[in-house]
């Protein structure tokens, strides 16, 4: 249930005023052409346009344990459970406030997930511990921090700075987990900096195959600004490169395919297998 902020403490209580400032520094938005709605901080970390491509682009089917790593509020995860009925959805989430946001969340629109607090880069037992045992998920997501630190001024809020910046460890480590929760064949999917795509590829060099490779572009005059990536754990088949992800025609206007995606009435290439 989402958290109520009562109106019955004195005025100019203590509690009163935590509860306002609590209240105002959380939104309500709308997400899939309303399809979604989502309680999220308003400044900090906030999901938008990534987290929804990247639910766009996971290929679950009804039936698949789908662990959502660094769930955040639960965009990305919350967003793929919209679009396939009967999964069975994990989010893992290393801010505990961010994590009980992603609880109500789900609660509000009447989705089922077990809502994990974890650090992605914890070793093995902290996973196994936690329910996600070696070789027991068939899709992973992730939105991992991937700011480059000496490119990209460190936030002074300290969750934002985390769910933004990526470490010199940052991929490897997200990697290794999705490697280790996912079963043989599981698909693994990820959104990344674009001119980050060598690291994601030595990243994936181990135990990844039969990548997909989907750019994303600003518009079609700009070199692109992410990259979706799907790969499979012990796949063999050679690796495609997808046309590109045009967020906006050359003159400005918001791509309808892009649109429709948003809005929740499409899926990326990549969701298909």
């Amino acid at each position: 249930m989402i958290r109520a902020f009562s109106s019955e403490v004195d005025p100019g209580s203590r509690e009163e005023n935590a509860s306002r400032k609590e209240a105002a520094e959380i939104t309500e938005d709308g997400f899939l052409g309303g399809q979604l709605r989502l309680r999220q901080p308003r400044g900090g970390h906030r999901a938008g346009h990534d987290a929804i491509l990247l639910a766009a682009a996971t290929p679950a089917r009804s039936g698949d344990r789908v662990v959502d790593l660094g769930a955040g509020v639960g965009a990305a995860g919350l967003a793929v459970a919209r679009r396939v009925k009967g999964i069975d959805l994990v989010l893992v989430e290393i801010d505990p406030a961010m994590a009980e946001l992603a609880r109500n969340n789900a609660g509000a629109n009447a989705i089922v997930a077990d809502v994990i607090v974890l650090d992605v880069e914890a070793g093995a037992a902290a996973f196994d511990q936690a329910g996600l045992a070696p070789d027991s998920a068939d899709v992973v997501l992730m939105n991992p921090p991937f700011n480059d630190p000496s490119r990209h001024r460190a936030s002074p809020d300290g969750v934002r700075q985390r769910a933004h910046v990526a470490t010199a460890t940052t991929l490897a480590a997200w990697v290794h987990a999705a490697r280790r929760i996912l079963k043989s064949n599981g698909q693994l999917t990820m959104i990344w900096r674009a001119d980050g795509i060598a690291d994601v590829l030595a990243a994936l060099d181990r135990g990844f195959g039969s990548l997909e490779l989907l750019p994303v572009h600003g518009d079609g005059t700009l070199p692109a600004i992410r990259i979706l990536v799907r790969a499979t754990k012990g796949g063999r088949a050679p690796t495609r490169l997808h046309a590109a992800l045009l967020l906006n025609e050359e003159s400005g206007v918001p791509n309808k395919w892009v649109q429709k995606i948003l809005a929740g009435k499409g899926e990326l290439p990549l969701a298909r297998r």
